[in-house]
């Protein structure tokens, strides 16, 4: 070795001759590249799920409307993203430091078009997104159309009840007076059907469906025809989820919701409680199966013969304050 170093590897000069460090760009664009082809292709989305943009296939009349929706939003948020993508990558570009220059460049304050540019575009799309979503959720929470079938969806820790509110061969009752159906209001029970007696089915954590194995109780319903979920609670908290339904609905202790669908594909479907209600929220699961019409009054009639007629007790009493809303509103 030569006593200067001479044949030593140098770092190039840069200006000023101090070391020019190294630009390892090309080395970092290629692992971003590769980084992004992996995300894309590890999701196992095939050509036919990607434009649902992570949602399963609707089964109900009312689920492409919600599925219409939330590929509207991304198409917001997409067009918004590119843009700001765009802006980043030309700031980037074209107002990069000079290598040679120093100097602060020319500053750009109260310039109004692009503040009011930048003011405006947010709220007109705010509002856009918010005209969608309101004739939406006002289409899908519409309890116009009379019910076909109607079920009282009874949750509890840890488990679900399911009130079929029938007129079953065999059975007697009145649903509009039975007491385990108080916690109802009376706006849902004017809809029952005359002097139903009605069937119920009720679940464990341990429950599994005979079919699938599938965890928790089945939920029977039937295909073509409008089923109203008058939703109940026993204690905390829940929700209620079924999952290719796109639909689901908050099961609150002293306040009845409701909401309705029409099965258009039979099969059995996976249903949860999607709000954290306690220690064994995770177990909180059930089934629903579509059948033909026939079918489903068979099962009915299997229930009674199973002697699980009338029905388990909704829930909580509706508060005072939820009754008094009610009375106001009508």
């Amino acid at each position: 070795m030569s006593p200067n170093g001479s044949d030593l590897p140098h770092c190039p000069k840069g200006v000023g001759g101090t070391p020019k460090p190294r630009r390892p760009m090309r080395r970092k664009l290629l692992q971003a590249m590769t980084a992004g082809l992996v995300l894309a292709t590890a999701t196992g989305c095939t050509s036919k799920d990607f434009p649902r943009l992570g949602f399963p296939t609707p089964t109900t009349e009312e689920g492409p409307r919600i599925l219409s929706l939330w590929q509207g939003s991304w198409a917001a948020a997409l067009a918004v993203g590119v843009l700001v993508w765009a802006l980043i990558m030309w700031s980037v570009v074209f107002h990069r430091r000079s290598r040679t220059k120093v100097e602060i460049p020319p500053q750009t304050r109260y310039n109004m078009p692009i503040e009011a540019l930048y003011t405006v575009v947010p709220l007109i799309i705010v509002s856009v997104l918010f005209y969608f979503t309101a004739r939406d959720e006002t289409k899908l929470l519409s309890l116009d159309k009379k019910p076909d079938v109607t079920v009282n969806v009874v949750g509890f820790q840890w488990s679900w009840g399911f009130n079929y509110i029938e007129n079953v061969d065999g059975v007697s009752g009145d649903a509009t007076t039975d007491k385990n159906l108080t916690a109802i209001p009376d706006r849902f029970k004017k809809e029952f059907p005359a002097n139903a007696g009605g069937v119920y089915d009720v679940g464990t954590p341990a429950t599994k469906n005979p079919q699938t194995g599938n965890p928790g109780p089945t939920l029977w319903l039937p295909k073509g025809e409008t089923v109203r979920f008058v939703l109940t609670s026993r204690d905390v908290i829940h929700d209620f989820w079924v999952v290719p339904f796109l639909m689901k609905m908050d099961v609150v202790p002293g306040h009845t919701n409701a909401f309705q669908v029409t099965p258009t594909k039979e099969g059995t479907y996976l249903g949860k409680c999607a709000e954290l209600c306690g220690v064994d929220h995770s177990r909180m699961l059930f089934n629903v199966k579509v059948v033909s019409p026939e079918r489903y009054q068979q099962h009915l009639k299997d229930l009674a013969k199973k002697g699980q007629t009338g029905y388990i007790p909704a829930g909580i009493a509706q508060t005072s304050h939820e009754k008094n809303r009610e009375t106001n509103n009508l």
